[in-house]
């Protein structure tokens, strides 16, 4: 293989990171390692349509005064997200504003941002944000593109839906597999081109290895998606008032009240579940706790207004662990970081799996067979009958 292939490849795969982050972060409404500007609030560190390097929360480490934020806003842009610097933190959160903008967020309605609330960071080298020139106005004229032809199409056939974002990034993923099916079609059944080459491919074979992949592939998606899919944050407001009710999150200052919280599990493995409340005035009762397969489990959630009186909002994050090693040992790796109980898991799956598959079928290659073609339909049919019957 020639380095002008490896260099191809290479630029191949780089191209779809870059479409599959865009795609995917369009569908789950957040920057997934790429993300863009749509305005120019970020002058002059981002153009309006300047893309940039995100690093999701959960790896980015704690936030810092002076780091660009994505962010989760309760006001601003309508409550979607926003990419500002973080100026102050205070008790009550972050404060945020762009480097264009003379006044800081919070001077208007938005209030102080949150851990719970940052989806992302971005990357900074020396103090300077890694930026994409054009990067979000290419992804704009697309979704322009796209919507402009949908409200053409709309109006010929008659359909009086509209499209979002979201999806115009479905119709981005459903062309993708169009187009990726249509060109396995052309390669399976299109005009065959002059073999200049040996072959080397088996034919009805599939590698063990090859199957093997594939097969932890989707149960590690799936593992992941059982983990990090239920998991995520709670408000819970607090009235801080001279005149408390006696709706337990309306309190006199310095008073505290409980409130039952019910956790969940649905699935068919215990599940691990770990609480996190990032202030002084809030606690969860037990911090952890381990929910058996289909079943519920109740934790108590301490409350407690601030001397001042007003309106406060605090957060409990729940993450959960399949419970596949002990509890203690998935926690303690939980207070490293979510990602290493998330991977320790994930490997105990993999490790799992890999020896029960060797155990039943060994290493050897999976042949597959298939009637030849001069045999009849009849025929097959009659066949499967006797080894059935």
């Amino acid at each position: 293989m020639t380095a002008r292939t490896h260099l191809q490849r290479a630029i191949g795969l780089l191209a779809a990171v870059v479409v599959i982050s865009l795609l995917v972060g369009s569908l789950l409404g957040q920057p997934i390692l790429l993300g863009y500007v749509a305005t120019g609030s970020m002058e002059p560190t981002m153009a309006a349509g300047d893309g940039f390097i995100a690093v999701p929360s959960a790896v980015s480490g704690d936030v810092e005064v002076g780091d660009v934020v994505v962010y989760d806003a309760r006001e601003l842009h309508d409550g979607g997200l926003t990419t500002h610097r973080v100026v102050d933190e205070t008790e009550e959160g972050y404060v945020t504003a762009g480097d264009a903008n003379p006044f800081t967020d919070q001077d208007g309605d938005e209030p102080p941002v949150s851990d719970a609330q940052i989806v992302a960071t971005a990357l900074q080298v020396n103090g300077e944000v890694v930026t994409i020139p054009h990067l979000g106005t290419v992804v704009m004229t697309a979704q322009d593109v796209v919507g402009t032809v949908y409200e053409d199409v709309s109006s010929i056939l008659g359909l009086t839906t509209t499209v979002d974002s979201d999806g115009i990034g479905a119709m981005f993923v459903a062309v993708g597999i169009a187009m990726f099916g249509f060109g396995i079609l052309l390669d399976r059944f299109g005009p065959a081109g002059r073999q200049t080459t040996r072959s080397r491919r088996r034919e009805n074979v599939v590698g063990f290895w090859v199957a093997l992949g594939l097969v932890l592939l989707v149960l590690v998606t799936f593992a992941t998606a059982a983990m990090v899919i239920p998991s995520g944050t709670t408000e819970y407001g607090i009235v801080s008032t001279d005149s408390p009710t006696d709706d337990p999150q309306v309190l006199a200052p310095g008073e505290s009240a409980e409130l039952t919280r019910t956790i969940d599990n649905a699935g068919y493995v215990p599940v691990v579940v770990v609480y996190e409340t990032g202030s002084e005035t809030a606690a969860v009762d037990p911090s952890w706790q381990t929910v058996g397969v289909r079943s519920t489990a109740e934790a108590t959630v301490s409350l407690t207004a601030p001397h001042e009186t007003g309106q406060y909002t605090r957060h409990v994050e729940e993450h959960r662990y399949l419970a596949v090693l002990p509890p203690s040992l998935l926690v303690s790796l939980h207070a490293i970081h979510p990602l290493a109980a998330i991977a320790a898991v994930n490997a105990v799956v993999v490790g799992g799996v890999v020896v029960l598959v060797i155990a039943l079928f060994g290493t050897a290659d999976f042949r597959l067979r298939s009637a030849g073609d001069h045999v009849s339909l009849s025929k097959r049919l009659e066949r499967k009958l006797r080894k059935w019957l």
